[in-house]
């Protein structure tokens, strides 16, 4: 039985349609919850999460890392709501700069401290439930770079990692032009917040490729639409270069999705990551003439292709369970 991704029931204004977020959750059988951390920086960090409710039997946590300019109240939400219908008990952090969070808009000079946020959460979300139930992590755009980068600290184990559209490369169709990239350090190292780096197309642009979840995606109060300030522009393309140089020590069940036209993040990227990874069961699914953004597709995309991820979460959580976690 194909079951929808919320996505079908947005408009152009809103992510849950006519419907208010209360009626929302309650149609779909999802308890949400949210609250503010503080980290060690002292800024607040928004924090919410979706379980699904009875009878839907509850079968292991997805933490959820979105990307940037994104937010974990829009687009990433609804993702949220659909594995929570599933079983999955799923919870998401709005990184500094983002969404609700503390911190200049969309600022990121330096990731260490962004995958530090995540991997206390995510850690103190996963404590507050059963150690028995599987715990996976699904990450968009940057969030794919963020989640190969917990996997590589080596903490507490996660037992699958899906990565959507991940930031393992960026495009030379999107990336500043080589005179600008090549004197980036001097820029940001002179004005660092300055919103000067120039992109070929706006992100939801380029990414959505439904007209009206293009909308949606500006109609965020939240998403910025201002160009990528220099030293964080710097620093994405220098996290880029890292997780290329470690594609080899990732041991971590994988599953790769990625649109053939993605002209944001390189789908070559993702197949060398594929290729190159250590992990005995890894995966990859390009899908052709789909863009960044896989939730911007038609609803018969959409569906394909996170059902897909539905389904490869159940068979690992199984696994999971059956083996007792070894």
């Amino acid at each position: 039985m194909v079951q929808h991704h919320p996505i079908g029931e947005a408009n152009e204004q809103s992510p849950f349609g006519s419907l208010s977020p209360t009626e929302f959750y309650t149609k779909h059988s999802v308890a949400h919850s949210s609250s503010f951390i503080t980290n060690s920086r002292g800024l607040k960090l928004f924090t919410q999460s979706w379980t699904p409710l009875p009878p839907t039997k509850i079968i292991g946590i997805v933490a959820m890392v979105h990307g940037f300019t994104g937010e974990s109240s829009w687009f990433v939400q609804l993702t949220a709501i659909h594995f929570a219908k599933s079983g999955f008990i799923t919870c998401a952090i709005d990184h500094q700069g983002h969404g609700f969070s503390d911190g200049l808009q969309c600022h990121i000079p330096d990731i260490n401290p962004v995958v530090d946020d995540c991997i206390s959460y995510f850690d103190s979300f996963r404590a507050q439930h059963s150690q028995s139930l599987p715990s996976f992590i699904f990450a968009e755009s940057l969030g794919g770079a963020i989640a190969l980068l917990i996997h590589l600290r080596r903490g507490k184990p996660w037992d699958g990692i899906v990565l959507n559209g991940a930031m393992c490369g960026i495009s030379p169709k999107f990336k500043p032009p080589w005179p600008l990239e090549h004197f980036l350090s001097v820029v940001a190292w002179v004005v660092p917040t300055w919103q000067v780096v120039p992109t070929r197309g706006s992100i939801p642009l380029v990414s959505f490729k439904e007209e009206w979840k293009r909308k949606l995606a500006v109609a965020s109060p939240r998403r910025s639409q201002a160009r990528p300030r220099a030293a964080t522009a710097l620093e994405l393309l220098r996290v880029c270069r890292e997780v290329q140089e470690r594609f080899g020590e990732i041991e971590v069940p994988l599953l790769i999705i990625h649109g053939g036209d993605d002209v944001v993040c390189d789908p070559a990227c993702a197949e060398e990551l594929h290729k190159k990874a250590a992990s005995k069961d890894k995966t990859i699914r390009i899908f052709p003439g789909l863009w960044h953004q896989l939730v911007g597709e038609s609803q018969e995309d959409v569906d394909l292709v996170f059902n897909g991820v539905i389904e490869w979460l159940r068979e690992r959580a199984e696994q999971v369970a059956a083996t007792g976690g070894d």
